[in-house]
């Protein structure tokens, strides 16, 4: 491929900006707001699991104590209907009174053994009730330090993709000048190299850094100035200039 050498000196700038835009691309995937957000959103969203776990336990409290609190009333008003009977004197069989007198005992201890259980019940529905309010601030105040990081990773982001945006354009600009084949070229070599192009710098290639051998250079010395050279070693385009110890 023939191109002029001035031609051929411009795929260096090229390259370059090729370069910028690769480490802008670096920068953006790598951003250390990204794995902070990331870790963050995985400890949100394992908070908010477990709001709603111990939310639902503190729901399944509060309806076994309403169930609890029903019985112990339940039982309360059958013992004061039992004492009601016994102190009106209505029942007058020994018997009976014995019988009365013994269910009025019973209910009593039901009674107590009840309210021994409502009161169980609170003491656990005050601390769930407690966790979750805990769990709900921690996953509020990590909602919020996550926003104000969202916010700085999109700043870094505008920032980036401004200056990728700028330095993309200046690209387009420079490609339009070279070639349309040596242009062909270079990418295809960049696709495959990730560097499309090289100077040769003190008869070494600055893509490989390989030293040429003098065989090598007595042949680029005798090559003309608008033949398109490659490196024997990385395969990329190997751009002459005053650099080149030639």
């Amino acid at each position: 491929m023939k191109a002029a050498a001035e031609a051929q000196k411009r795929l260096l700038d090229l390259a370059e900006l090729d370069s910028v835009i690769d480490r802008l691309a670096h920068r953006r995937r790598t951003l250390p707001e990204l794995a902070e957000i990331d870790e963050r959103s995985k400890l949100y969203a394992k908070l908010s699991t477990q709001v709603i776990e111990v939310e639902t336990e503190a729901g399944d409290l509060a309806r076994e104590q309403t169930k609890a609190e029903s019985d112990v009333d339940a039982v309360r008003t059958r013992a004061d209907r039992d004492r009601k009977r016994l102190e009106s004197g209505a029942v007058t069989s020994p018997r009976d009174l014995a019988s009365l007198q013994s269910e009025i005992i019973s209910l009593q201890k039901r009674q107590g053994d009840l309210e021994e259980i409502v009161l169980e019940i609170m003491e656990r529905r005050e601390a769930a009730d407690t966790k979750a309010t805990d769990l709900a601030a921690q996953r509020d105040e990590l909602a919020a330090a996550l926003s104000v990081t969202e916010g700085s990773r999109d700043a870094a982001l505008n920032e980036i993709d401004k200056e990728a945006g700028e330095v993309k354009s200046r690209r387009s600009a420079l490609a339009g000048e070279i070639p349309a084949d040596l242009i062909k070229l270079y990418e295809k070599l960049r696709d495959q190299y990730g560097v499309g192009a090289a100077m040769l710098r003190g008869g070494r290639c600055q893509g490989c850094k390989v030293a040429l051998s003098i065989a090598e250079m007595n042949r680029i010395k005798a090559a003309p100035h608008d033949e398109v050279l490659r490196c024997d070693e990385c395969r990329r385009i190997l751009v002459r200039t005053a650099e080149s110890g030639l």
